[in-house]
């Protein structure tokens, strides 16, 4: 089965119409079920195609969406569909982590602590949204105002916060000569662990489903 050639196609499962969706018009969504990549035969999918009907303002029909559902349970087909449509807010929220929080630049030695590190990305991003309506924006000279604050705008404005909060540490100590290593105290080595390297596949990916 090719899903550039409709006369590859097997006969669909189910198929649902949607008569008038507020955002996509008129929408016809058809799923083939225990099908499987050419590559995995021991790994059975559910294809969904999503198709709008209404066509574009030029005239033209707009591309069809095919998407994959792995899982031994699945939604129903009238709503798996449009939830498709959360990905962009999941990839924003990856490059807000990455970019704004730094989830991937302390060099972590254990898989402990990296996992450690990545359980706090949510929790300062549930942070960061709790506190949007408590924070003084700080923009920057460039920045226009805004009343709907961004994650990104609350983290930049987020000092006045932590100085009404205070903190839970404790004063530093004041300065003064380090006692150093303790005498007769063993040096372990760090563990070491494998690089992972990405390799540079030249082969061409295979689209084909069989049954």
């Amino acid at each position: 089965m090719r899903l550039n050639d409709p006369t590859t196609w097997l006969e669909t499962d189910t198929v649902i119409e949607i008569d008038e969706h507020p955002q996509l018009g008129q929408v016809r969504v058809s799923q083939w079920l225990d099908l499987h990549f050419y590559r995995a035969p021991g790994h059975p999918v559910n294809l969904i195609l999503v198709e709008r009907m209404n066509p574009m303002s030029s005239g033209q029909p707009f591309p069809p969406l095919w998407l994959v559902w792995v899982g031994e349970r699945t939604l129903p087909l009238e709503t798996v569909w449009f939830k498709y449509l959360r990905r962009f807010g999941v990839d924003h929220w990856y490059r807000f982590a990455k970019q704004r929080l730094h989830w991937t630049l302390p060099n972590l030695r254990t898989p402990e602590q990296s996992e450690r590190w990545s359980d706090l990305m949510p929790l300062m991003s549930w942070q960061l949204w709790l506190a949007r309506d408590l924070v003084l924006e700080h923009r920057l000279p460039w920045q226009s105002a805004t009343i709907d604050l961004t994650p990104g705008r609350v983290a930049q404005s987020m000092l006045s916060v932590l100085v009404d909060i205070g903190t839970p540490t404790k004063p530093p100590k004041h300065r003064g000569k380090s006692p150093g290593w303790e005498t007769g105290k063993v040096r372990t080595k760090a563990p070491r662990y494998p690089t992972v390297k990405k390799r540079v596949s030249r082969r061409k990916k295979s689209s084909r489903l069989v049954v």
